[in-house]
């Protein structure tokens, strides 16, 4: 059950589709925590994806009836709009190492998140069986990093978070100053990976690209009540190896907690 609405997006005056799972046991009166996804053109099936290949969530979920309510929103597929989106400040230094070169793109992630907060959770909540204060939020490369950084901005709302070969490198310098400054006490379960080949061939960016990773978790993973990483042998950066390794991210966000 995959709903597709139009949602008005007031921060950036536009509309944006946003894809909804819902539980077969829905039709209950059981209530459901809410994950909250970005890129969502490339969450359910292969057809809708950018680059023509997705989670494939849709088999997974009907394989696999999870417990949940997921709401995945597109990307904006513009000129650098993915990465102005999903990047709460301008590219930094640290990225000019991996990119080669500088780059202006980025600086939209904080009115992207307060969307998702202010206009997208109060919509899902109204029309959807959700419990409301269990809420959660999930992304690859560059949705992994903003799913972090709304664990810093927003605590008491999004209580577990996983990102898959998170792109930390853009806003580098800027993560971990707020992460060292942040309390994440709040944020129950944290999942974070990345592969040894990022990069695809290129070794020394993807080690580069491991290594920030590395130095992010290095500062949450003594914040967080349960945080977990893990280094992917020969991962890489595409949805052909990100399909294979998501199935088992949900289950260890949606696992319940021990006691």
């Amino acid at each position: 059950m995959i709903d597709c609405i139009q949602l008005p997006m007031n921060v950036f005056q536009q509309e944006r589709t946003i894809r909804i799972y819902q539980p077969p046991s829905s039709i209950s009166t059981k209530r459901y925590p809410v994950l909250y996804l970005h890129d969502g053109q490339n969450v359910f099936t292969d057809e809708s994806a950018v680059g023509g290949v997705s989670l494939d969530l849709a088999n997974v979920l009907e394989k696999k009836q999870y417990e949940i309510i997921i709401a995945a929103i597109d990307l904006n597929p513009a000129g650098e709009e993915r990465i102005n989106e999903l990047c709460p400040w301008v590219s930094g230094l640290y990225s000019e190492k991996l990119l080669g070169g500088k780059s202006t793109a980025g600086g939209k992630g904080s009115a992207y998140l307060d969307f998702i907060v202010q206009e997208l959770k109060p919509f899902i909540d109204d029309s959807y069986r959700t419990l409301p204060h269990e809420n959660y939020m999930a992304g690859i490369s560059l949705g992994g990093a903003i799913s972090v950084y709304a664990a810093c901005i927003y605590p008491q709302i999004f209580t577990r978070v996983a990102g898959l070969s998170s792109a930390f490198y853009r806003n580098q310098e800027e993560m971990e100053r707020l992460l060292k400054d942040t309390d994440l006490s709040f944020l129950n379960r944290l999942y974070l990976d990345c592969g040894t080949d990022e990069s695809s061939g290129h070794q020394t960016v993807s080690q580069e690209f491991l290594r920030s990773n590395q130095r992010i978790f290095g500062i949450v993973s003594n914040k967080v009540k349960e945080a977990r990483f893990e280094v992917i042998d020969h991962g890489c950066h595409h949805y052909s190896d990100f399909k294979k390794r998501f199935p088992k991210v949900l289950d260890y966000l949606l696992n319940p907690l021990q006691k």
